[in-house]
C-alpha cells in the first residue's frame, strides 16, 4: 500500500521558515518524481514543486523561487520542502504527491493527507 505522510508544518511569523517532510513507503521511493502541492483556503490545487528520481532536476513555480527549496533523500525515502522567507500567501495546506512519470510532470496517482502551513504574525 503506497503511503505519503507530510509532516513540519505549523504557525510560522512572516519571513520565518520551515521544513516539511513527506515519508514515502509502499513503492521505490528512488526511480518516481516527486511534487509538493497546496491548498490556499477558499482556492484550487497550486503545483508548488516538483523534483526528478535522482534529485538533480528540480522545478519551483514562480511565486516561491528564491524562498523555497525542494530536496529529496531517497535512503530514507523522504521528500522534503524546506520554505524560507515565508508570506502570508504562503498559508495552505501542503501536499506531497507522486508523480506518474518521471518525464512529463503534473500528473499524480498517490496524495499524503497535508499538513497545514499557517503564516501569520
Amino acid at each position: 500500500e503506497v503511503q505519503l505522510v507530510e509532516s513540519g508544518g505549523g504557525l510560522v511569523q512572516p519571513g520565518g521558515s520551515l521544513r516539511l517532510s513527506c515519508a514515502a513507503s509502499g513503492f521505490t521511493f528512488s526511480i518516481y518524481a516527486m511534487s509538493w502541492v497546496r491548498q490556499a483556503p477558499g482556492k484550487g490545487l497550486e503545483w508548488v514543486s516538483a523534483i526528478d528520481s535522482g534529485g538533480g532536476r528540480t522545478s519551483n513555480v514562480d511565486s516561491v523561487k528564491g524562498r523555497f527549496t525542494i530536496s529529496r533523500d531517497n535512503a530514507k525515502n523522504t521528500l522534503y520542502l524546506q520554505m524560507s522567507s515565508l508570506k502570508p500567501e504562503d498559508t495552505a495546506v501542503y501536499y506531497c504527491a507522486k508523480e506518474v512519470t518521471e518525464v512529463t510532470w503534473g500528473e499524480y496517482d498517490y496524495w499524503g493527507q497535508g499538513t497545514q502551513v499557517t503564516v501569520s504574525s
